[in-house]
């Protein structure tokens, strides 16, 4: 069975250790052992569209932390809201979609503020639990740039509740993980969660 890829996504692919052949085989078994018929026009290349797909979803784009001096000494939060999240949840492999909101307290150095987003991206490539994916946000900020303080929040509704199970359409999950002077010092605790989670609950 063949496939068609491109040159570089196929390097790109083999670089991450992901076989497509085996993949678009496998995603045929699947179809078909659901009773899904595959071999009509429109169903065809399904099998093929799933591997890459799932590929997709699952090869995070590698990225360069970009770290500068805080030459003025700057001790205020820095806060991006409303990044945008898109997982697979590890149970049922179905989406879960929401916002982030992260932030920290300068240390020494500052962040590249895209860079905010970047981490955020990177860790939601994978099969994921919110929980898990709040605190890998926040930990890999404390360990890598060493701030006074690291705030995260995840809000995101997960299909695997509104589309199947209780089916509860319209809820979403909250996560927060906070770190260091954001968790400690109620002034700043107060600061973070008023600017990112409804009502600005403590």
């Amino acid at each position: 069975m063949s496939i068609e890829v491109q040159p570089l996504e196929r390097v790109a692919h083999e670089r991450a250790g992901i076989d497509l052949v085996a993949a678009e085989q496998a995603a045929g078994e699947f179809l078909r052992a659901l009773g899904i018929d595959t071999d009509s026009e429109s169903m065809r290349r399904t099998p093929w569209r799933m591997a890459n797909a799932y590929a997709e979803l699952f090869s995070p784009r590698p990225f360069d932390l970009t770290t500068f001096p805080n030459d003025e000494g700057y001790d205020e939060l820095v806060l991006a809201r409303a990044i945008p999240v898109r997982s697979i949840c590890e149970h049922h492999l179905l989406p879960f979609v929401g916002v982030a909101h992260v932030g920290y307290l300068p240390g020494q150095r500052i962040l590249g503020l895209s860079k905010l987003a970047r981490i955020v991206e990177h860790f939601a490539y994978r099969p994921q639990v919110q929980e898990r994916l709040t605190k890998q946000v926040a930990d890999w900020l404390r360990d890598h740039l060493d701030p006074k303080g690291v705030g995260v929040v995840i809000e995101a509704e997960h299909t695997c509740m509104t589309l199947r199970g209780v089916r509860a359409e319209g809820s979403s999950t909250i996560t927060s993980t906070l770190l260091g002077s954001l968790r400690d010092d109620p002034r700043s605790r107060g600061e973070f969660l008023a600017l990112t989670m409804p009502g600005g609950r403590a």
